[in-house]
């Protein structure tokens, strides 16, 4: 042990005092004296040493030196551990002053038995590692942490190759090294969506990675199918840690590493260890999310503590150990059921956590003394990290805790869809259709710009020689050949403006392979079907979520916040905080899924946004928030394969509405058998089929008529219509629509009817200031006939109806009753470690958790699901008469409009028997979504959001985020402007902005008790308003959504479950087939774009094997309001594709 040396430096007064620079305050403060300070003491009162009662010192002393620039030798965590190690009582702590490291040789440096040295970048010079080597080979002190090791840690490549020798799992990379002389001569190739690295291909998104690790300037790039750009990541920059970029190409300069894009919901966490036993794990939110930093009242970044697994502690004690790093910070991934190492920091401290500092110096002094006084060492105990912390809930009454909220949502409002078909014959569509697989499963989706392209020059191809010889054998009809080339220039001659930024997911073309060529579509057809195989190519484009859907869907995702309970601390008292509270303090699992379709995926991003406050473009979210594709049908439908069910069904409505006469009594028994009453009152509007056929397409041709009229007048040639849509665009729609809804022998086409809905229900909210004549009587004409066709395609009785609503949902239903089962299992992806919360503020509950599962997905699956839940056989609507009266109240529902939500919600009741019927309770609530734009007077009223947790406690005011709202008052719709200027949250600005205000509604009160109008009418003007001469970029009111309404709110979880169970294995025939799609649903791994897909043994899905397990220990409640405090375990980390942001779940989720 040595005393510390040089001049200046020797030892004086308290031994267990701390030399430091000016700066430090005195002990009194709890800082450090520095030599100059106690040097004064001496001179000025050698008897006020005396009084101060210290301990007298002994003889000899460990010294530990803390040699790093001054930045980090004064930063509060040294110095809160330092003060702590000092009460050892035979240690001493000496500060190396910066201009002594800096400036004197090795030899002059203080003397010190132990050496704590880590590289950083000062003010204006970097730490000299050189000389603390030096240093270390001079005096041989004891190393806290390696420093040779550090330089490897300031190279990434380095790092990599340490951590996959050491069998650390870490993201799939490849090094890109440039010789800086001759940048361009690399093995790089850039591709649209891909880099491909020495050989190795990365799809989009992927990271980029500079090699020095003192570059924090990473790049996350996107693909094109997710709106592409990328996000640029830097060192925090006062809130922001990275900005989005509509840059997709790579940096054609430096060396990098690319790597795959790990998708982990939206968090990180960082490993600080201290010795290979001890490791201490923070979640934050994700700097690539949306690059705001979220800070706490004192300017700190927000972080919590969470619990790590037995494979992560692992982990923790492999990268000490490896990297010679007693005190070390690295960075985890969690995502693919495993969790990754993606950066290794070397010295790292933990900030603001006193918990941390505590064990800190006591792990670091039990180390130094065993190593250097084994004969003193009296080790101090340092806990063992508790699993759980038994905590007595403190309930009253008949309150229950919200656990899990499960939504079914539609998309949000979109351009008009427009389909073309054709079928093929010429070799180069089969060269195509082989090219990129079709032949493995028949069928091939081409959505890529380049895959595009090559459909495009074989059509202009193809109508070339149609041009030069009019007797070639080309069979491919002209005029659909000129379509398809039109739209495919259309899109691409508009570099991507016509149909938004998202190109590569609003168009698509579809090969299907007909063995024996494409049968009759009818017996009208004057020629048979040519011999031999073709292909049926199927055109589809538009159908984008327009900036109304966008707003739509993030206003949506704000209102969601209300169901959850009210906040606490900083979001006391305003609705709709208890989310965000939750979501920050990582006791929120959240899920959500959408289908492969662009417009569901960015309406999830864009709900995402709201939901959680985030901010900036809807690209990162998406790649990050939203897990789609490849979930084996569970959101998607491919509508081309219809069953055999669907198929009859189809037939028997076209027969019915072909008729042409008045609809006969039996024809109401025909096409209406359940007797619903939006059915029977559109039947009563058209009367006749044919004859409304005929009204709808004299009124079609009429509105062509006046766009063309248009379109010569010179004033409108420039008009720019919603969405930068022109009119000649407009047209093109309508003359298709035209062309189609009647055929040569004047029989109409009753499939086309929803387009024609879709179309004029677009242009009515859209483009009203047109100011076209006839478009209201032609979207009440239209709307009446689709009332009837759209909602009867899925089932025009009860059992064709059930059967539908299977062959779509049966993955679903089986999903949604994991999640309802799962709810109780407390494996969580971040889950709180309780024995923090000693030293942490605000959080009461860190073992309670609220599990959301969203799905968006499209209107098959909502009409599928809501049909399940009404002719399933779920309750007896003689029996049950609050079922009665929400089935009378879906039945008077015509339309499942954009943003209809179905929302499961599970509560439980901690007064009940654990293992009672009553303990666990689900409510079902709806909402038919966007409101129509015109004849809402007609609008069937439901009775209110009615949450028992709420009907438990009429007589009190919830201070969350339902206000009391029992008394008798009508309901009225406020709007959003109004519900703002009543009460506004004062966090929007100064914590988080976009957070929901005021979102309840009064309505009657039901004989349930208290109701509620949760997310009320609220119209907002679209973002995109542009004057364009006679027309106005934008220029369209945000229609409001209807609010939510109660179903039922007394259901049990067994009542659900065997409800679940019995709709699953009622067809023997769905039901295998939902097996064998669930085992692949469930059971295997991911699989990239462009993979062949592997499927296990099929493997059944008893409820018995995820049985419903009550809590063993008390669960205790949030400080919040006690009636609504929610939490549930969050499931292991799902099963991702690491290369795609388009993810699988595995079976835990």
């Amino acid at each position: 042990m040595s005393e510390p040396g040089g001049e200046g430096w020797c030892q004086s007064g308290n031994p267990t005092s701390v030399f430091a620079y000016e700066g430090h305050q005195g002990p009194e403060e709890g800082g450090m004296k520095n030599e100059g300070e106690m040097r004064k003491g001496e001179e000025e009162g050698q008897g006020k040493e005396e009084d101060e009662d210290y301990d007298s010192p002994p003889e000899r002393q460990i010294v530990v030196g803390i040699c790093s620039m001054m930045k980090k030798s004064k930063s509060k965590p040294m110095t809160q551990i330092m003060e702590r190690l000092c009460k050892f009582e035979y240690i001493t702590v000496v500060i190396f002053p910066e201009e002594v490291i800096l400036n004197e040789p090795v030899d002059k440096w203080p003397l010190c038995d132990c050496l704590v040295s880590f590289h950083s970048k000062g003010t204006n010079e970097r730490f000299p590692l050189d000389k603390a080597v030096e240093y270390a080979n001079l005096r041989n002190p004891l190393l806290i942490n390696d420093l040779n090791m550090q330089y490897y840690i300031q190279d990434r490549r380095e790092v990599y190759r340490i951590l996959q020798e050491e069998g650390i799992d870490l993201p799939r990379y490849a090094v890109l090294t440039r010789d800086p002389d001759r940048p361009e001569e690399c093995n790089l190739v850039e591709g649209e969506d891909h880099v491909e690295v020495n050989g190795e291909v990365f799809p989009k998104p992927f990271v980029e990675k500079p090699v020095c690790a003192e570059d924090h300037n990473v790049y996350i790039y996107y693909p094109t199918s997710a709106g592409g750009g990328s996000q640029r990541l830097f060192r925090k920059i006062g809130s922001r840690s990275s900005v989005y970029s509509p840059e997709s190409c790579v940096r054609k300069t430096g060396s990098y590493i690319y790597e795959e894009f790990m998708p982990t919901d939206g968090t990180d966490v960082k490993v600080y260890t201290v010795g290979p036993d001890y490791a201490h794990a923070e979640a934050r939110k994700s700097p690539a999310l949306d690059g705001k930093v979220e800070r706490d009242s004192e300017g700190k970044e927000i972080r919590y503590p969470v619990m790590l697994t037995a494979m992560e502690k692992l982990v923790a004690r492999k990268v000490c150990l490896a990297f010679k790093q007693t005190v070390c910070g690295f960075d985890l991934l969690r995502a693919n059921g495993h969790s990754f190492v993606c950066d290794v920091n070397g010295f790292s401290f933990v900030k603001n956590s006193m918990k941390y500092y505590d064990d800190c110096a006591k792990v670091l002094g039990n180390m130094v003394m065993r190593e250097l006084a084994p004969q003193f060492h009296i080790p101090w105990s340092i806990p063992m990290e508790a699993e759980d912390i038994p905590i007595v809930p403190t309930t009253s009454g008949t309150m229950m805790e919200l656990r899990c909220v499960i939504a079914i949502i539609r998309h949000g409002d979109r351009t008009p869809k427009q389909k073309m078909k054709m079928e093929v014959r010429h070799p180069l569509f089969f060269e195509l259709f082989e090219k990129y697989g079709g032949y493995k499963s028949g069928k091939l989706k081409l959505k890529k710009p380049k895959q595009l392209q090559e459909v495009l020059d074989i059509a202009r191809l193809l109508l070339a020689e149609l041009g030069q010889h009019t007797d070639c054998e080309i069979e491919e009809k002209k005029g659909k050949l000129e379509q398809l080339k039109t739209v495919l220039e259309m899109e691409s001659s508009l570099n991507d403006i016509q149909y938004g930024h998202f190109s590569g997911i609003n168009r698509k073309v579809q090969l299907t392979y007909l063995p024996n060529g494409q049968p009759k579509a009818s017996s009208e057809e004057e020629e048979g079907p040519k011999e031999g195989p073709s292909l049926l190519l199927v055109l589809k484009w538009g159908g984008e979520l327009t900036p109304a859907g966008r707003v739509q869907a993030e206003e949506l995702g704000r209102a969601f916040r209300c169901m959850y309970p009210g906040g606490q601390g900083d979001y006391a008292g305003f609705p709709g905080c208890g989310l965000l509270r939750l979501h920050s303090t990582y006791r929120h699992d959240l899920k959500i899924y959408a289908s492969d379709e662009g417009r569901v995926q960015m309406t999830a991003a864009a709900f995402a946004k709201g939901l959680l406050a985030l901010e900036g473009e809807l690209t990162p979210i998406l790649v990050q928030m939203v897990k789609s594709a490849n979930m084996n049908g569970m959101l998607d439908s491919d509508s081309e394969s219809l069953t055999d069910c669907q198929q009859r069904v189809k037939a028997r409505l076209h027969e019915i509405m072909q008729k042409d006469q008045d609809f006969t009594e039996a024809d109401y028994q025909k096409l209406a058998p359940t007797g619903s009453p939006s059915l029977v009152n559109s039947m009563k509007i058209i009367g006749n089929p044919v004859r409304t056929c005929d009204q709808v397409y004299a009124l079609i041709q009429r509105l062509t008529s006046q766009i063309r009229k248009r379109l010569e007048d010179p004033k409108s040639a420039d008009l720019q219509l919603y969405h930068s849509e022109t009119l000649e665009l407009m047209l093109q729609r309508w003359s298709k629509l035209e062309r189609d809804f009647r055929n040569k022998s004047g029989r109409y086409d009753i499939s086309k009817i929803p387009d024609i809905y879709d179309c004029v229900k677009y242009d009515t909210q859209h483009n009203a200031t047109l100011g076209l004549e006839d478009t209201l009587e032609l979207f009440r004409l239209s709307r009446a006939l689709a009332d009837i066709v759209i909602p009867q395609e899925y089932g025009i009785n009860k059992p064709e109806k059930m059967d539908i609503a299977q062959a779509y949902c049966l993955p679903l239903m089986k999903k949604i009753q994991l999640d309802l089962q799962r709810t109780h299992e407390d494996e969580a992806v971040n889950k709180l470690h309780p024995l923090w919360f000693r030293y942490s503020r605000g959080v009461m509950s860190p073992g309670r958790h609220v599990r959301t599962r969203l799905y968006f997905t499209s209107e098959s699956h909502v009409h599928s699901l809501l049909s399940i839940f009404r002719y399933g056989g779920l309750l007896d609507e003689v029996k049950d008469q609050q079922w009665k009266q929400a089935m009378d109240y879906l039945s008077a529902v015509s339309e499942l409009n954009y943003m209809t939500q179905i929302v499961i919600m599970l509560y439980e009741d901690n007064n009940k028997d654990p293992g009672s019927e009553e303990r666990f309770h689900v409510e079902l609530h709806f909402s038919p979504g966007v409101k129509s734009c015109e004849d809402e007077e007609n609008v069937p009223l439901g009775f209110g959001f009615r949450p028992a947790s709420a009907e438990n406690q009429e007589k009190q005011t919830n201070q969350g985020s339902l206000e009391d709202l029992s008394q008798d008052e009508p309901d009225r719709a406020l709007p959003l402007s109004e519900l703002i200027s009543i009460r506004r949250s004062p966090m929007i600005r100064n914590r988080k902005t976009g957070s929901m205000e005021v979102l309840s509604e009064t309505s009657p009160s039901s004989s349930k008790g208290a109701s509620y109008r949760l997310f009320p009418s609220c119209s907002r003007q679209s973002p995109e308003i542009k004057p364009t001469g006679l027309g106005f970029e934008g220029c369209s009111m945000v229609p409001s959504i209807y609010p939510l309404e109660t179903l039922h709110n007394s259901l049990s979880l067994k009542q659900v479950d065997e409800f679940l169970n019995a709709v699953c294995e009622d067809s023997s025939d769905a039901h295998a087939k939902t097996m064998k799609a669930l085992s692949v649903l469930f059971d295997t791994s991911s699989q990239g774009y462009g993979q062949a897909h592997t499927y296990p043994p099929p493997k059944a899905l008893s409820s018995s094997e995820t049985p419903v397990r009550p809590p063993t220990h008390p669960l205790c409640l949030s400080s919040g309001p006690p009636s609504t405090v929610s939490s549930a375990g969050p499931s292991s980390p799902t099963s991702v594709n690491p290369s795609n942001p388009a993810i699988n779940f595995s079976f835990s989720e």
